[in-house]
């Protein structure tokens, strides 16, 4: 075994990755950019060394630097985790050439599986079935808009290298084929160096599964069965289970073979998933009809479906713990015996599964906005009760802490939550359970919509596909016609806790800090009470409140304590008479907890404040809430209708608009570059075009206005 290694990644993967070395008696050598000099993967290794700027082109992404690092330092491997230069053959070789082992397939599979159309070439001629389409080295856009009408609308058009969902689009009519094929180039370009693309058929609803492979140096290639990764947005996971539900030991074990075929063909060492999209029309149907029915019916329908290579991932994925849950292995450490020539732990026959399990990818980003990715810093972050083993009921994998920044350098994620379970009714119970107790402020973020998204009937009763989060946006999102941050998309109960959270909160902090709390526990006598207490008559404050980080919804709310010490709350919201009132009883505070609210009626709640923003976190969720200081003018939010700002630090890549253009409410505008993706800003609202205000190439603040509107 290895007795040093050097991690040549960042985040959670690198948190990861360390873990099991420092389980085995591994020694580890940390990377980071100067933008990560205080980083938990820095803090997790035994050893660390900076390799330059922020940008991961003059970080993490130089080869040459790293294999320094190594050399320097002593390190016998390299563990690339995923993304960077985990699938990178030259970065592979180089670290051979220089006789330091690399934690992952030979250059010769990484290069043959690197190429989306090569690798379905090679898949051709060993049999496996491919989605129909267009994988050839011809770019021309004229040729490939010919193959797309061929193929028959929708089709869809992905980088031929790389993945993460950078570089593809769906193209459902000819007129939309040329500005798609630019977008998906130029993504391409910028995110692996190959604008290089394959049209394919677009299926309808298809479900997404990919299967755990592993190979070792003696020949002998197995599989840890499948995960379901369907639930996708932009092309991207947001949450993963194993087994994948209504899946047949018949079709596991068809779809294993021809996994272990890919990875045979290609000399494959190591942690691979093949990945395959799976037709399922019929299983649609077959679900749909026997909603409330056995499982059987469902598993038969999906038995019957085709499925098709869709490409192969050589590398870890970073769906990987749920696979560890319902096997009880530890796949890192599988690499790392993997990479120092030992045999494979089991074979085929003495893999066992045990129960279900699921992923959920926490993420910086705004849903309601399109799942654009975020940036800020995390001023909270309450996790669940966790155990770092594989099999724990609870399971967090992250590399970020409370007071860390989620940067627009690299991706977005903050967390993985993986819990694990008999079944997976239970799974779904514990992980309703975890999301309630995940409470992060200080930035957007999917957790309020993750725990939609778990609860909507599709996914409750495992109706999957692609297609599953547009199926579901009314639930997941509200109406159309709502506005998001509205909050008048906070149903009654929700908006009552949130109100009366914060009112405590913020009496609390103004009459009963934490200070004077201690001094009156010391000292308690009633002059040095400061909690408002007054001798011959209730004590009654009015707060004005806005519900939401951009609604319009306001709450005015009169919170009174009354001489026996005892509190009461009145509320009514926006020009509405006064409409409620509750007893709230004697308030509690832990002076080691300003954050938690209770009251001995058994209402309690975590309020985290900032300025004058609440965080309230209930038994309904988490809500955000402005006090209104009647002593400071505010700015209402959300008035600057007609400016086009950039949304987060980034590049300008093209301007689809001139000066003087006549525009409708929704038309793309202008396209930016930032977090890896391309960003499509689209018109507020009809009007003209009445100045532009960046140029093509223009590197842009967050903020910035673009473009300004006029209507008139």
């Amino acid at each position: 075994m290895f007795t040093k290694i050097l991690i040549a990644n960042r985040g959670e993967i690198a948190c990861r990755v360390a873990a099991t070395a420092r389980r085995l008696g591994i020694r580890t050598v940390a990377v980071f950019s100067e933008a990560d000099a205080n980083a938990r993967h820095v803090q997790a290794c035994d050893e660390a060394v900076c390799i330059g700027p922020a940008s991961p082109r003059e970080s993490y992404l130089r080869a040459d630097r790293i294999l320094e690092v190594a050399k320097a330092t002593g390190a016998q491997a390299v563990h690339p985790g995923y993304g960077f230069l985990s699938e990178n053959e030259g970065f592979a070789q180089a670290c051979m050439d220089a006789g330091i082992a690399f934690i992952g397939p030979p250059p010769s599979a990484i290069a043959a599986m690197g190429s989306k159309s090569a690798a379905k070439a090679l898949m051709q001629q060993a049999g496996v079935p491919l989605v129909p389409g267009y994988h050839g080295d011809r770019q021309e856009p004229d040729f490939l808009l010919a193959q797309a009408q061929a193929i028959g609308f929708p089709v869809l058009i992905k980088a031929s290298a790389g993945g993460g969902g950078k570089g593809m689009r769906i193209v459902r009519r000819a007129d939309e084929f040329a500005a798609a094929l630019a977008s998906c180039q130029r993504e391409a370009q910028a995110s692996f160096g190959d604008a290089h693309v394959l049209v394919e058929r677009y299926l309808i609803q298809p479900r997404h599964i990919e299967v755990q492979v592993f190979a070792d140096m003696h020949g002998r290639v197995i599989h840890l069965g499948e995960r379901d990764c369907s639930v996708q947005r932009r092309h991207q996971k947001v949450l993963e289970e194993a087994p994948a539900p209504g899946m047949t030991p018949e079709l596991r074990a068809r779809m294993g073979a021809a996994a272990v075929a890919a990875a045979r063909s290609v000399g494959y060492v190591g942690a691979g998933t093949v990945e395959f999209i799976v037709e399922q029309a019929r299983a649609l149907d077959t679900a749909a009809g026997t909603a409330g029915k056995d499982e059987a019916s469902a598993e038969a329908g999906l038995d019957s479906c085709a499925f098709y290579f869709m490409e192969m991932n050589t590398r870890l994925q970073v769906e990987h713990p749920v696979t560890e849950a319902i096997t009880g292995l530890d796949l890192v450490e599988w690499q790392l015996r993997v990479a120092c020539g030992e045999p494979l732990p089991l074979t085929q026959e003495q893999v066992r599964f045990s129960g279900h399990a699921i992923e959920a990818r926490i993420c910086a980003e705004q849903p309601e906005a399109g799942f654009l990715p975020a940036i800020g810093t995390l001023r909270t972050m309450r996790t669940p009760e966790a155990s770092a083993f594989q099999i724990a009921p609870v399971r967090i994998d992250s590399g970020v802490a409370a007071g860390d920044a989620i940067s627009p350098h690299y991706d977005s994620m903050i967390a993985k939550l993986i819990v694990h379970g008999a079944d997976r009714q239970q799974v779904l119970a514990r992980m309703e359970a975890a999301l309630a107790d995940l409470q992060i402020t200080g930035l957007h973020h999917n957790v309020g919509f993750l725990r939609k998204l778990v609860r909507t009937e599709s996914f409750s009763q495992a109706r999957l596909d692609t297609a599953l989060i547009e199926r579901e946006h009314e639930a997941l999102f509200g109406a159309p016609h709502a506005k998001a941050g509205s909050s008048h998309n906070l149903d009654h109960a929700t908006r009552l806790d949130a109100l009366t959270a914060a009112s405590l909160r913020w009496w609390q902090d103004q009459a009963c800090p934490p200070a004077h709390h201690a001094f009156h526990t010391r000292h308690p006598d009633p002059w040095s009470r400061a909690d408002g207490w007054t001798l011959h008559s209730d004590q009654t404050r009015v707060l004005r409140w806005q519900l939401g980080d951009g609604g319009d919804g306001t709450a005015t709310v009169s919170i009174t304590q009354k001489r026996d010490g005892r509190l009461a709350l009145r509320w009514h919201e926006g020009p509405a008479p006064f409409d409620g009132a509750r007893d709230l009883g004697c308030s509690r505070r832990d002076p080691l907890r300003p954050h938690l609210v209770a009251l001995d009626t058994g209402f309690s709640a975590n309020v985290d404040r900032h300025g004058d923003t609440f965080d309230a976190f209930t038994a309904h969720g988490h809500t955000t809430l402005h006090w209104l200081d009647p002593l400071q003018q505010r700015e209402d939010i959300g008035t600057r209708a007609a400016q086009v700002t950039a949304p987060m630090p980034g590049k300008v890549v093209a301007l689809l608009v001139h000066t003087g253009d006549e525009v409708k409410a929704g038309q793309p505008l202008v396209v930016t570059e930032a977090m890896k993706m391309e960003h499509t800003l689209t018109a507020p609202r009809d009007g003209r075009v009445a100045e532009l205000l960046c140029r093509v190439g223009d590197q842009v603040p967050e903020g910035v206005e673009l473009l300004r509107i006029e209507s008139e």
